[in-house]
């Protein structure tokens, strides 16, 4: 993208869908904090397309890693890169074991934010969300949106293999040197998951047909984006979300959910239960990896839902690129020059899906339209 259409990705004014502007302090609603609360407030409710119960169990492919990262049986690589092949094909999602991340290491991580997420309101608010920033403590994102608000509240923070300690750094500087050890077991969580997320992007490729490191050589020096979800209890959970049908605008994502579940899928125009495996990944494909395969592999459309009597936590890795990377196919993915996405830097979509548009199950194709017409009108200046 050139300088002026790169200009007017900051300055053209869009339709909002349901954004608040930045210039806006913003507002602390914890009324749904309270386990206790009779009625929903209105912000929160949800409408009845989206909360459509789910019609039951998603079968979705279990994929053993243990021969791909060992590379000690080429067999059961095979069926690890079809059943990838057919996931990603299909709806996107499926989950891992024997993924060589330690179990102690999550169920750590789980425990250290449950203590920050157990904190009073005043103390998490030390590590309010900042406008114009990702990282830090956001109740519902009502920052940002005004309606059908997230039964939810998260603690995000960035990752970069090339920033050591970087995540103990944030953890010092915005909740205190108490949660210091919180922060350690974090750095060593995103370096876990970031090695992880470079093996899948190996896996991935294979079942394109691309050489091995392809995805990996694109990622490996992009800052991730880590977040801790947390979904209280809800009286009436039927009328809310934890969080709504939505694609994640990032490449691919690494979810730990504890054993209370809420991740549901979209497939074949119906909504499944995603199993909780104590012992397993999560791992979707987002609208970053969709459009690097040129519309061949599907971003998983999911949300959370939440329930009456337990509180759910989940941890949740997104890999991005660098934010200066173009995004483009690989050209055996985009015969004889066929493109399905323009040309784009993960900067411009982050930046769209933050100021521009609530991220749907159609960000991508909105995305595309709004970078194609900002380029259109270059041609007039």
């Amino acid at each position: 993208m050139d300088s002026t259409a790169a200009s007017l990705l900051t300055l053209s004014p869009v339709k909002r869908k349901d954004l608040k502007g930045y210039d806006e302090p913003p507002k602390v609603s914890d009324s749904f904090l309270c386990d206790k609360q009779s009625h929903v407030p209105a912000s929160f409710k949800w409408p009845a397309q989206d909360a459509i119960l789910s019609c039951g169990e998603q079968e979705e492919p279990l994929i053993d890693l243990k021969s791909f990262l060992l590379g000690d049986d080429q067999e059961e690589t095979r069926r690890a890169v079809d059943n990838v092949r057919t996931a990603c094909l299909s709806h996107g999602l499926f989950q891992v074991i024997n993924h060589g991340v330690d179990l102690s290491l999550i169920h750590d991580a789980h425990d250290r934010i449950d203590a920050f997420f157990t904190m009073t309101l005043s103390n998490k608010l030390r590590a309010q969300r900042k406008p114009n920033s990702l990282w830090g403590h956001s109740i519902a994102h009502n920052a940002r949106f005004s309606s059908k608000l997230p039964w939810k509240e998260t603690f995000s923070f960035g990752y970069h293999e090339n920033s050591p300690d970087s995540v103990v750094g944030f953890f010092n500087s915005t909740l205190g040197m108490d949660f210091e050890p919180a922060g350690k077991v974090y750095q060593k969580y995103c370096e876990e998951m970031k090695k992880l997320a470079l093996s899948i992007t190996e896996l991935l490729a294979i079942s394109l047909g691309l050489d091995r490191s392809y995805y990996r050589e694109f990622f490996e020096d992009g800052c991730s984006i880590m977040r801790c979800n947390s979904y209280p209890p809800c009286q009436e959970p039927s009328l809310v979300l934890g969080t709504g049908p939505h694609c994640d605008p990032t490449a691919l994502t690494i979810l730990h959910q504890d054993q209370v579940g809420g991740l549901e899928v979209f497939v074949n125009d119906k909504w499944y239960k995603v199993r909780p495996r104590p012992h397993a990944l999560v791992v979707n494909i987002g609208d970053t990896f969709v459009a690097l395969t040129n519309g061949v592999y599907k971003s998983c459309l999911h949300r959370a839902v939440v329930n009456r009597h337990s509180e759910r936590r989940s941890l949740a890795f997104f890999l991005c690129s660098r934010e200066d990377k173009v995004v483009a196919p690989a050209p055996k993915l985009a015969p004889g020059g066929s493109r399905k996405y323009p040309d784009f830097t993960w900067s411009d979509l982050l930046r769209f899906t933050q100021r521009h548009y609530r991220a749907d199950q159609s960000t991508l194709s909105k995305f595309t339209e709004w970078l194609l017409s900002l380029q259109d009108r270059t041609l007039y200046c």
